[in-house]
């Protein structure tokens, strides 16, 4: 990947240390390239350029504080992802950063994805949760400590315009289909409490969370573009009968179905 800054020099260590604090421009470059890099990693490391259809098979550019505003977003046309600045700056949270590529993941496995509310709200829902798997993972591949409640996702970009206990979204909100606004972050947590539920179901059976994961991200290929929560739940259900079985299958329906989201 390639790494630009509008602020700054660039990140520079002769003995490859890279040692910053958030003070310093060099700070968001350092954690953009990492985290980017730890979630393509994390995908390879499920099978996928192997054993599994690949995915993001080019370097990615990344654009650090370069919006201007406290937002950031992954621009499929430039094929980019720009991090924006402003309370907490956006590449300062791990979640943040690996969210956005989760929307560059979508848009390799389907052009054009997100062409409906829908298929925006799972975008959005997949966003969080891949910033979440992602986190989780690395906590367990270094030895670092897990966060106290791994289900609210961007909590330190949060604390700039959220009161305790900070959350951009949360996966435990008990909202359904009847309870969708329009907005696709808000419609989103219907999703992502669907799968963070599955996540927990899948231990219960004895499976590990990098098979859920293998699953859920290998069904993302059979979406279409403005895919709806039912055609987008049916595919999941369907790759998991395939890969897991018959209980886990019907644990992705039942959380589903929780949800308000049949098939």
């Amino acid at each position: 990947m390639t790494i630009r800054s509008s602020t700054g020099a660039p990140a520079y260590s002769p003995t490859n240390t890279f040692l910053f604090n958030r003070h310093d421009d060099q700070f968001e470059q350092v954690m953009a390239y990492f985290w980017v890099n730890q979630a393509e990693e994390y995908l390879q490391s499920l099978g996928f350029g192997s054993t599994l259809p690949p995915i993001l098979k080019r370097s990615y550019p990344v654009l650090i504080n370069q919006f201007g505003g406290d937002n950031s977003f992954e621009d499929d046309a430039k094929g980019r992802i720009r991090y924006g600045k402003g309370g907490v700056d956006d590449a300062e949270d791990a979640e943040v950063i690996v969210h956005e590529y989760g929307h560059a993941v979508h848009a390799s496995q389907v052009p054009g994805f997100g062409a409906s509310e829908e298929a925006g709200s799972i975008g959005e829902a997949w966003g969080d949760y891949f910033g979440v798997t992602v986190g989780l993972a690395a906590d367990q591949q270094y030895g670092w400590p897990e966060a106290a409640d791994p289900s609210c996702p961007m909590d330190w970009d949060s604390t700039s315009y959220t009161d305790a206990p900070h959350c951009i979204r949360s996966f435990h909100t008990d909202m359904t289909v009847a309870d969708k606004s329009g907005e696709v972050h808000h419609d989103g947590q219907i999703w992502s409490q669907a799968l963070w539920e599955i996540r927990q179901g899948y231990v219960a059976l004895g499976k590990t969370t990098a098979a859920w994961d293998t699953t859920l991200i290998d069904s993302q290929f059979d979406y279409a573009p403005d895919t709806s929560f039912s055609d987008a739940a049916r595919a999941t259900y369907t790759t998991a009968l395939a890969r897991d079985g018959k209980k886990a299958a019907d644990l992705v329906r039942s959380r589903f179905a929780a949800r308000g989201i049949t098939f």
